[in-house]
């Protein structure tokens, strides 16, 4: 039935708008690593160009354990992952409400760390779909879970069961969903790097390659109606298709310490990784996603490690170990500037998070090191910081945007803030 003086189509909308005034949810959701987009990219309607302490408002703090997995906001929820030593060693994945920060539910299940590298806790955003949320921990324990409740839908143990060989610093794949399935980077032997699971029942669908687990998330990108994952591991870059998880092509890239980290991205045709040791590698893909050369590379002055970069307009925005935040050109790899380490302090492991805060407008948002939130213009010609303001308190993990908010995290409490 129609009402009489719109049409059906706005009065739809006039009911969404009227119900999200009511219950405090944004139409805007961070529902798995990167964004919804999974290419960083916030782009609020209405972000005011920098950000002020004084109108900025914290919403709710919570105290929480170790942990470096990202934040992700969906369903007027915040979910993240963390870990505690005592009095039991376990992982918990947890959800609270995203207006007041009361927890809602949570799941809690024992792990043994034991050597692991860096072990303060999970590493792996969790990813929201639907109505459900799925979850790798640091040490192979995945998870399906409702988002209402919190109860477990399935799950697998995939080092005890699949033989999946956990990394140095452990597992860092945020899982990624693709259809009816989703897709774990685990490393299982044999042939099980990746592996795709039915999401709704977690049978194995395809395991693809023999390369061991690293750090790096695929990113799944489409050209001329074609699906692929980019996918960087220890000793490879590959195309895989989600399909039947069959390898498409592959170019040799063997890293030290196994340190595939940082998300790759894919612009004009071409996909790009960058590592710590051994620097950057832009691979040129055909029209259909079939064939890769390796287009340039860079082992010197282009180095990343776990800070994902961003594109625009044929360039490339990232964290390089040595020179800070830098720019340079997608199709040559020519450097056209850094910002001596403004963006965040000079370090052995640098690290800040970086989004679009608003594209069209050249305006980058970053959360760094030191907890400290940084709104910045860059633009091929240079980097210009245009505010800064600490917001909680050191942090390697991604936060969450949402609106005008962001959610964020460190190895002591969760809080939620109002930028503007």
């Amino acid at each position: 039935m129609k009402h009489p003086t719109v049409t059906r189509l706005s009065w739809l909308v006039f009911l969404c708008i009227a119900k999200a005034s009511l219950t405090g949810i944004s139409f805007a959701e961070w529902p798995h690593w990167r964004g919804p987009s999974t290419t960083g990219e916030w782009n609020p309607a209405s972000f005011p160009g920098k950000l002020d302490e004084d109108t900025t408002k914290i919403l709710w703090k919570q105290r929480i354990n170790g942990g470096y997995a990202g934040v992700t906001a969906a369903k007027g929820r915040v979910f993240t992952m963390d870990y505690s030593k005592q009095p039991e060693e376990k992982e918990r994945i947890f959800c609270l409400n995203a207006d007041t920060g009361d927890l809602l539910w949570e799941h809690s299940y024992e792990v043994r760390y034991e050597s692991l590298d860096y072990g303060s806790g999970p590493r792996a955003s969790v990813t929201i779909d639907g109505d459900h949320a799925y979850t790798l921990g640091a040490v192979g324990h995945a998870f399906c879970l409702e988002v209402s409740t919190g109860r477990v839908v399935w799950s697998i143990d995939t080092v005890a069961t699949l033989r999946a060989q956990i990394p140095s610093w452990g597992f860092a794949a945020s899982p990624v969903v693709w259809k009816d399935r989703v897709i774990l980077h685990v490393g299982a032997q044999p042939g099980g790097c990746y592996i795709a699971f039915d999401k709704s029942t977690g049978k194995e669908i395809w395991r693809s390659n023999d390369d061991p687990a690293g750090y790096c998330t695929p990113l799944l990108v489409e050209r001329e109606g074609v699906e692929q994952f980019i996918c960087w591991t220890p000793e490879h870059i590959h195309g895989i298709a989600p399909e039947d998880g069959a390898v498409r092509w592959s170019i040799p890239y063997k890293v030290k310490y196994g340190v595939s980290i940082a998300s790759p991205i894919f612009a004009e045709g071409v996909a790009l990784v960058s590592g710590y040791w051994h620097g950057t590698r832009a691979i040129q893909l055909d029209q259909k996603l079939s064939d890769a050369k390796l287009l340039w590379s860079d082992e010197e002055n282009i180095c990343g490690l776990m800070s994902q970069p961003l594109y625009k307009d044929g360039h490339v925005f990232l964290l390089d170990k040595a020179n800070g935040l830098v720019c340079f050109e997608l199709a040559t790899g020519k450097v056209l500037w850094n910002d001596t380490h403004q963006t965040t302090p000079a370090d052995r492991n640098p690290q800040a998070s970086l989004v679009w805060a608003d594209k069209a407008k050249d305006l980058v948002c970053a959360l760094n090191a030191d907890g400290e939130l940084v709104v910045a213009t860059c633009t091929p010609q240079a980097f210009t910081e245009r505010s800064r303001m600490q917001l909680i308190g050191k942090t390697w993990a991604h936060p969450a945007f949402s609106g005008n908010r962001i959610y964020a995290r460190s190895d002591r409490e969760i809080i939620a803030a109002q930028l503007w």
